[in-house]
């Protein structure tokens, strides 16, 4: 059998399983399959699973999750598979391909005796898309994604903690899912740290021995902003690592061709505004580009490229800003052009396209 008739075979089997996590995954597999044929189909197909399966609930059947024994919240929730695409710098795109390779030939590897665990660590400031890239391992293999809720496990009572990380490690085997550990460092801190206590340091070696007790199939991803606090143990059980750093020029120019211009080539605007950007993460890059362009839609205006120069402008400096609505002032043209050249080494041609004026323009506030 193809394998759209593999998936429609298991989905049909699932549904009348009213297996509610199989039906999530093999659906979540053909809306992933479709859209590049047909992307309007595959988007309806992902709306009906954001509605979180209401109509399997209704009938009887609930999955259920390993819940805090006090607060009875969830420690784990399956998210969906992200439908915003990834853009990583080269080192890390090819540690990401090496590692979802791996995985899917796992078998293989496995019976040639190159066993490996199937720990990815993404380590790196907040931003730059390290859950992002858990949801695109997840999608890649095709398997759901459990995302450890670091709220409910770190728990008031302490010994009640690492009950809850056992229970988590206890759940996720028999799912076939991607576990996802976010925010690590809360709970697998370096055991020599003088300022944690005895029970604490209890809790690393429970998610530890978690570790530990997983299957060589299982795929486990961590995630942290501050390595350097996690524990030694820690790394060594994580053979894979990606540092997920600043977005380098080139990624940049992707990011804003892709969220601010829609995919299209504006005189090469992405290029430009690639080169001024450095420093932003992915994140302020998703951000001034929607407000751009929620503003354009609200104002029935065109996108105000000179909007978006200011703001990396402002993000830059102060590590805040937002385009606001209506045309920037001529005053705020004029203080841009001196930075755009002066500071950021931008040609005249290049920051009269930005700002959308004349060369002539940026000559006369340059000299002003």
């Amino acid at each position: 059998m193809s394998r759209l008739s593999v998936d429609i075979y298991e989905l049909t089997d699932a549904a009348l399983a009213a297996d509610y996590t199989r039906v999530r995954r093999v659906a979540n597999r053909l809306a992933q399959f479709l859209m590049s044929d047909d992307e309007d189909g595959a988007k309806k197909i992902r709306s009906l699973l954001r509605r979180k399966g209401v109509p399997l609930r209704a009938s009887g059947y609930a999955e259920t999750l390993p819940v805090d024994t006090k607060s009875r919240a969830p420690l784990v929730e399956e998210q969906d598979w992200p439908t915003t695409p990834l853009f990583l710098n080269g080192d890390a795109a090819a540690t990401f391909s090496s590692f979802i390779d791996d995985v899917q030939n796992s078998e293989l590897l496995s019976k040639m005796g190159l066993t490996n665990r199937q720990s990815l660590l993404l380590s790196g400031p907040p931003g730059t898309g390290k859950s992002l890239i858990a949801g695109h391992i997840a999608s890649q293999i095709g398997r759901p994604l459990y995302v450890v809720r670091l709220d409910a496990v770190i728990s008031s009572l302490l010994g009640d903690t690492a009950k809850n990380i056992r229970n988590v490690f206890d759940y996720v085997p028999g799912r076939d899912g991607v576990l996802f550990l976010d925010e690590m460092d809360a709970v697998a801190k370096m055991r020599d740290d003088k300022h944690e206590l005895g029970e604490l340091k209890r809790v690393v070696n429970t998610v530890i021995q978690g570790l530990d007790s997983l299957d060589d199939r299982a795929v486990v991803i961590g995630a942290t902003n501050h390595a350097q606090l996690l524990d030694p143990a820690i790394f060594r059980r994580f053979p894979y690592r990606i540092e997920v750093g600043l977005p380098d020029e080139e990624v940049r120019s992707s990011l804003w061709r892709h969220f601010l211009l829609n995919d299209a080539d504006l005189d090469k605007v992405h290029l430009t505004l690639g080169k001024i950007s450095d420093g932003l993460t992915g994140a302020d890059i998703q951000n001034i580009a929607w407000a751009v362009r929620r503003n354009a839609v609200l104002d029935s205006n065109d996108l105000d490229i000179a909007a978006v120069a200011y703001s990396v402008i402002q993000r830059r400096r102060s590590g805040v800003g937002l385009p606001s609505r209506g045309l920037i002032s001529s005053e705020a043209k004029r203080e841009a052009a001196n930075i755009l050249v002066g500071e950021l080494k931008l040609s005249g041609a290049e920051a009269a396209r930005l700002l959308g004026v004349s060369r002539q323009a940026v000559a006369a506030y340059l000299k002003d």
